[in-house]
């Protein structure tokens, strides 16, 4: 069965009676070669175990069993467990969760099953949401290779300056190194999204990018963030209600100019803000 192919899926669904659910983010794969770059691109072989996030009708699955140790499924609407058990059958290797991936404990999944590795095509919904869950669980998980929507996956490979820098970007760098393997064009899914994707390769830091205490780094971000029209100086002090005057030098000891705004720093900038804003 070629879980791609257009003939194949409507038959499939009617059978078992499945209709695609907006509120899930439901778009299955039309064209084979998208799968199989993506296996390709995460580097699956023989000895990994990976995690899949909403196999939908199993399309990725299937690429995934036939290169990988072992593939734990995890997939949230029940409506699909018996169209993934016929579309699965022929593969031994796969083991299907129904469960909502921000609702289970994933680091004690991970550890119980050996995964090192994430594979998915992510419903937009959730996609910040999921990536940061898996960065922020201290997983055993080196790599995760996802498709996103490309105005995302902008955001967390943009570069200071940029309308697309932000927070996330950030967030997502300090935990991993991320980069852009290729977009995918609307037409390539059933039913058909009304924006581009872009499959993004995620490596995990074995430690953080930086050795400042965490929390007041994220708290300074998110401040500085809040605002993005105001300097960095006044979008602290609109947000962290601390004095002022004392905002200002506390910027400029860290050797930035008082009218800096947020989206000119780098990570490694708000690492040095971080080391003179110890008072937080």
């Amino acid at each position: 069965m070629n879980l791609t192919r257009i003939s194949e899926i409507k038959p499939l669904m009617e059978r078992h009676g499945f209709r695609f659910s907006k509120s899930l983010g439901q778009n299955f794969l039309i064209n084979d070669d998208i799968p199989r770059r993506i296996v390709e691109n995460a580097g699956i072989d023989q000895n990994t175990s990976v995690l899949e996030i909403g196999p939908g009708i199993g399309c990725l699955t299937c690429r995934l069993a036939e290169k990988a140790a072992k593939v734990t499924a995890v997939e949230i609407d029940r409506r699909l467990l018996p169209v993934l058990e016929e579309t699965l059958s022929a593969h031994d290797n796969i083991e299907i969760i129904n469960a909502d991936i921000l609702k289970i404990d994933v680091s004690e999944l991970c550890a119980a099953r050996g995964i090192t590795a994430v594979c998915a095509n992510l419903p937009y919904y959730i996609t910040t949401p999921v990536i940061m869950r898996l960065l922020e669980s201290n997983t055993s998980i080196k790599t995760f290779t996802v498709m996103v929507q490309r105005e995302v996956a902008r955001r967390f490979t943009s570069e200071p300056g940029t309308k697309e820098y932000g927070a996330i970007t950030l967030a997502v760098n300090y935990y991993s190194r991320p980069e852009i393997l290729f977009d995918v064009s609307p037409g390539n899914f059933i039913p058909a999204p009304k924006v581009f994707s872009s499959v993004v390769k995620f490596t995990v830091r074995s430690s953080p990018m930086l050795s400042c205490d965490k929390k007041i780094l994220f708290r300074i971000i998110k401040a500085g963030f809040s605002k993005r029209r105001k300097t960095l100086a006044n979008a602290l002090f609109d947000e962290l209600k601390e004095d002022k005057d004392d905002i200002v030098k506390k910027i400029e000891e860290a050797g930035f100019p008082a009218d800096i705004r947020a989206e000119k720093l780098s990570l490694e900038d708000f690492g040095r803000l971080t080391e003179v804003f110890c008072f937080l």
